[in-house]
């Protein structure tokens, strides 16, 4: 079994980074073959200086993608045939108890720093070079640092916690200690959705109440129409760190907010953000928030109660290089690894989004306008220099968004109210 597993870890890791290389090629190049036409229906909107800036900007965003995906790949390896993980727990047993949980919660957060830092140099290059290169980035080297310094007192404050609570879960609830992990899983996923938008969003970034009168009256009015109840209307100041534009809603119940962001004001229409906004409530009122939450659940269950039976057999460790069996080693092999072998069902979680997407936007055609959506989306795809021609492969497998031709197809043959 030892044997069978690591050969099918290597094939599964073979064929996985493969294809998204190949994928990622054909992006390249089906980009770089339609950066000198603008697509039919758009070229009265769009010039074709900004179609090139739009192409320029996937094309180096998919380079950038194959280093990371590299260095991922590297890592993998080296922590778990590599030995990293061995090396790592044996490096802890000197200092801690091997028995005791400081040692697992240890080797886990050993293990996430050594992966945060592996992947600063490509949001480095992101940030500073490509953002930057094509007029995105606002963000200073010190807000960035400011940032990653937040980022780990919240991951530390919520994260380590949960890895004591797993870990002790694993030792002393038995056979079914997967069902015990499952619903503190939950119980924690559903504790940062109603801390998030008072507690921790505020920790990144200044939320205003929304201060043009008119807008106000407007989206309230929209709400009213959606029967969408809401604790505020905030403006998000994104422009500090970057010139793209969006608008969301976070929460539940009572503690429901809907943001907008200030680069987002600046540039839309009022009209144009009645219907971007409606857009986002169509995901509420069709609840794919929540369906999106019953799958996360639904897999993580399946995943736990998979670890549960492979935890117990010392050929699970032993095929991915780890000798010593732990709770903690159980729970980095099956999380370093699950992705591999789950990687052919990506375009699933694709389309399934994407069908999400579309009946938003069927929504929001419906409670406000299908034109002005077009046009605040033909300014959108614009201002964020998203191309348009991607490849069609590539985008079945990756984009959580139909592509704008489709999209805009689409909401051209719906009739406004």
């Amino acid at each position: 079994m030892e044997n069978a597993l690591t050969g099918s870890f290597i094939a599964a890791l073979a064929l996985a980074t493969a294809t998204r290389l190949w994928l990622a090629l054909r992006q390249i190049r089906h980009v770089q073959v339609h950066r000198d036409a603008v697509p039919p229906g758009f070229d009265r909107v769009l010039s074709l200086a900004a179609h090139q800036t739009a192409a320029d900007y996937a094309i180096a965003k998919t380079r950038l993608g194959i280093a990371d995906l590299l260095i991922g790949v590297a890592a993998l390896l080296a922590l778990t045939l590599g030995g990293g993980l061995q090396a790592g727990s044996d490096a802890l047993a000197r200092v801690l108890d091997p028995s005791r949980l400081w040692h697992g919660t240890a080797l886990i957060v050993c293990v996430v720093v050594l992966l945060s830092l592996l992947e600063l140099p490509v949001a480095l290059w992101r940030t500073f070079v490509i953002e930057t290169r094509f007029g995105f980035n606002r963000q200073t080297p010190a807000l960035f640092v400011a940032d990653l310094v937040r980022q780990a007192f919240v991951g530390a404050a919520l994260g380590v916690p949960l890895v004591i609570l797993v870990l002790w879960l694993m030792t002393r609830m038995g056979e079914y200690w997967w069902l015990y992990v499952w619903l503190a899983w939950m119980a924690f996923n559903l504790l940062v959705l109603l801390l998030y938008p008072t507690l921790i969003a505020p920790l990144f970034n200044r939320f205003t109440p929304l201060a043009d009168p008119a807008l106000a009256s407007r989206i309230e009015a929209l709400l009213a129409r959606c029967g969408f109840r809401a604790s505020g209307l905030f403006v998000m100041d994104g422009s500090r760190r970057s010139s793209h534009g969006n608008a969301y809603f976070t929460g539940f119940g009572a503690a429901r907010r809907i943001v907008f962001f200030d680069t987002l004001l600046a540039r839309l229409a009022p009209q144009e953000i009645e219907a971007v906004l409606a857009h986002e409530l169509g995901h509420f009122k069709r609840r794919h928030v929540w369906k999106r939450v019953a799958w996360l659940f639904a897999l993580s269950l399946a995943m736990l109660w998979g670890l549960g039976q492979l935890a117990s057999h010392a050929w699970f460790y032993a095929g991915l290089g780890v000798n010593t069996p732990s709770t903690a080693a159980a729970l980095l092999l099956f999380f370093l690894v699950v992705p591999v072998y789950i990687f052919p069902l990506q375009p699933l979680a694709s389309l399934y989004s994407r069908r999400h997407e579309f009946e938003a936007d069927a929504y929001a055609a419906n409670h406000a306008s299908a034109a002005n959506l077009v046009r605040a989306l033909v300014r959108l795809y614009q201002d964020n220099a998203a191309t348009l021609t991607p490849d069609p492969l590539y985008s079945a497998f990756y984009d959580s968004h139909p592509p704008a031709t489709m999209r805009i197809a689409r909401l051209q043959e719906m009739p406004s109210p």
